[in-house]
């Protein structure tokens, strides 16, 4: 596996706890989305990728829906 940014094969895999929340004083109401992925790191250049697991994707869709 290579990074997309920089090609580089140094990806290294990595354990997260990661809390979404949806910008600007208007949605400090709405809840924090917790998540608990897997991040492939590069360790050349930092790039970072995860999947949103589909509940917590379903429940930003909708929570920005509603705004």
């Amino acid at each position: 596996m290579t990074c997309d940014a920089c090609g580089s094969d140094r990806i290294s895999k990595f354990n997260a706890e990661t809390a979404i929340h949806f910008p600007g004083l208007d949605d400090l109401d709405k809840p924090i989305i917790w998540l608990f992925p897997q991040f492939l790191i590069c360790l050349n250049c930092g790039v970072a990728k995860f999947v949103v697991p589909e509940d917590e994707l379903s429940a930003l869709a909708k929570e920005r829906k509603a705004a």
